[in-house]
């Protein structure tokens, strides 16, 4: 879609968000819907705003080098979104939502299940001014089951859903994974359920509530590890950075750092060991396939290990990409940014903010590449309520001239 003077128009072009999330699933889901377009409203607490504000450091420096009061942790899911400060406890304020909701085709809010119910804020309230809404509800366990009351934070999360009992060495101790994943994932099944709901409201004018869970997603991506258990019977163990059903696919150390081997197929194994004077362990039947491979995990790594751990790293990956076979570096995030592949993509930005001593704060870019209708960059993360008047003058405005 493009404007009059040629401009492109994001795919969510004239869908409009109200967001009353807070921290990392909710959050993203609307930024991500912002990226494709979506002018987002975020309502937070007047004066201290999302919680993740606050989570830092590192916050953004100003001009003196001094921490301002705008975290990293917040920067990271909050742009092309206007803030809006509400406080929901007051009459005047549930007001305000109920005239933000007439105006929004979605609403996005991960209360604890019955938290927006005590305000008349809940989907039953809200759809009776606005029947075509599609009503949003992130919570830890979902809005129904022994578990709804419970708190829903991401490592509590990875830990219930059985992620951490698959991730770390094997002899250690069970571990989340670096970042929030269970919170980014719940986030973006939110999104695909959303358009979804768009989709369905297209063709019948109806809006809808949408329910989803942190701990219900984490359990749906279990994917090939969940259907491991469901087809043995067994747990699955914890491999490091073995996978399951592939063997060699492992980190591995050497003489100046780490590589990657992803071999996954026989032909690749045999061309893996050509590379490393290694051919008898193509040949040996304990090794010559892959389901023979992983019944001999234990005996076949070592050998792998010991021939890797006395050579260089662009070596082997020399070596293997010469030869085909799927191999890579583990990289420090500073080493990611500073690839051409990285910097090819745009998938580091910079947008204007007023806080940053630079003037400009370093995003990192959406992934999806549109061919008609890319993804836009169009307002920094707000400070905490820094579009409350504009928005609702613009709401006001429409009040009177009865648009929708």
């Amino acid at each position: 879609m493009r404007k009059a003077d040629g401009s492109c128009l994001g795919p969510l072009a004239g869908v409009r968000v109200l967001d009353l999330s807070r921290v990392l699933a909710g959050p993203w889901a609307t930024q991500l819907l912002g990226d494709y377009g979506a002018e987002v409203v975020k309502v937070e607490r007047p004066g201290t705003g999302d919680d993740t504000r606050r989570w830092g450091p590192p916050y953004v420096k100003d001009a003196e080098g001094r921490d301002t009061t705008e975290s990293a942790y917040f920067l990271s899911a909050n742009r092309n979104k206007r803030s809006v400060a509400v406080d929901i406890s007051t009459e005047e304020g549930r007001k305000t939502i109920h005239r933000l909701a007439r105006w929004a085709d979605v609403l996005v809010e991960n209360f604890r299940p019955g938290g927006l119910a005590r305000h008349g804020l809940d989907y039953e309230s809200l759809k009776t001014v606005n029947p075509g809404l599609i009503y949003c509800s992130i919570s830890g366990f979902g809005q129904t089951g022994p578990n709804r009351e419970k708190p829903g934070y991401d490592l509590m999360i990875q830990g219930f859903g059985g992620l951490m009992s698959i991730t770390g060495e094997p002899e250690g101790e069970p571990m989340k994974v670096g970042v929030a994943i269970a919170d980014i994932m719940c986030g973006m099944y939110a999104v695909t359920a959303i358009l979804a709901a768009l989709h369905h409201r297209s063709r019948t004018g109806e809006g809808q509530h949408i329910d989803i869970a942190l701990a219900d997603t984490q359990v749906a991506w279990l994917a090939n590890q969940g259907l491991n258990y469901l087809v043995s019977g067994e747990n699955p163990p914890r491999l490091g950075n073995g996978h399951p059903n592939i063997v060699p696919y492992q980190v591995f150390a050497c003489a100046d750092g780490h590589v990657i081997v992803a071999v996954g197929n026989d032909a690749q194994f045999a061309r893996f060991c050509a590379c490393f004077g290694l051919e008898e362990l193509a040949e040996d039947e304990r090794f010559a396939t892959n389901p023979a491979r992983v019944a001999n995990r234990q005996t076949l790594v070592p050998h792998i290990a010991v021939r890797l751990a006395g050579l260089n790293r662009d070596d082997i990956l020399a070596r293997l990409e010469a030869a085909g076979v799927p191999c890579g570096p583990v990289n420090r995030i500073s080493d990611v940014f500073a690839t051409e592949q990285v910097r090819a993509r745009e998938m580091k930005i910079s947008m204007p903010h007023q806080l940053a001593g630079s003037g400009t704060v370093d995003l990192i870019g959406n992934p999806v590449k549109f061919s008609s209708t890319p993804v836009t960059y169009r307002r920094p993360p707000p400070l905490c309520g820094e579009h409350t008047d504009e928005v609702l003058r613009e709401i006001s405005g429409k009040e009177k001239t009865g648009e929708d």
